[in-house]
C-alpha cells in the first residue's frame, strides 16, 4: 500500500520523475511474483487507486540487488529495519528508516496481512497521514 500511496502523492505534486519508488517484502511469507492481495487491492481502490491484474509483489530475499540501487529504504516496523541490516549487505550510504521514523514520529505500522478489511483500512489511513511528511522530507534531501 505504501508504494502506491507514495507514488500517488508524488504524481499529485508533479515530482514523480524525481523519486523512484519500489516495494519489496521481507516477511517469511513474501512471495516473488505473487498477485497483490485482494485486501490490498480493495483498500487502495477505496481511495481511487486501481491496481491492474498484473500487479505482483516482490520478495526482497530474491532481489537483493534492489538494495544496491537504493538510496533509502523505508520499512514499516523496527523489526523489518533490523532484519534488513542483519540479512543483507547494505552499502554504507544506504539509509534505513521506518515510515513513522522518517516522518518524525515513533512506532511501527504493523502488517495488516490476514487481519481483515478494517485493519487494512486503518493501516491505509495511517500511511496516508504520514506520506505528505515523508515526501516533504524526501524532496528536502534531494
Amino acid at each position: 500500500m505504501a508504494e502506491h500511496l507514495i507514488v500517488r502523492e508524488l504524481r499529485l505534486r508533479g515530482v514523480e520523475e524525481r523519486v523512484r519508488v519500489r516495494s519489496a517484502g521481507i516477511a517469511p511469507y513474501a512471495r516473488d511474483g505473487a498477485l497483490v492481495s485482494l485486501d490490498t487491492r480493495m483498500t487502495l481502490r477505496d481511495v481511487g487507486i486501481h491496481l491492474g491484474e498484473e500487479a505482483t509483489s516482490t520478495d526482497l530475499k530474491r532481489h537483493p540487488e534492489l538494495l544496491q540501487a537504493a538510496d533509502l529504504v523505508i520499512a514499516m516496523t523496527q523489526q523489518q529495519a533490523r532484519e534488513l541490516r542483519e540479512r543483507f549487505e547494505l552499502h554504507a550510504a544506504l539509509e534505513v528508516h521506518t515510515l513513522r521514523g522518517f516522518a518524525g514520529e515513533e512506532g511501527d505500522i504493523d502488517d495488516p496481512f490476514e487481519k481483515g478489511e478494517g485493519v487494512f483500512a486503518q493501516c491505509r489511513e495511517e500511511i496516508m497521514r504520514l506520506v505528505p511528511r515523508v515526501i516533504d522530507r524526501l524532496l528536502e534531501t534531494e
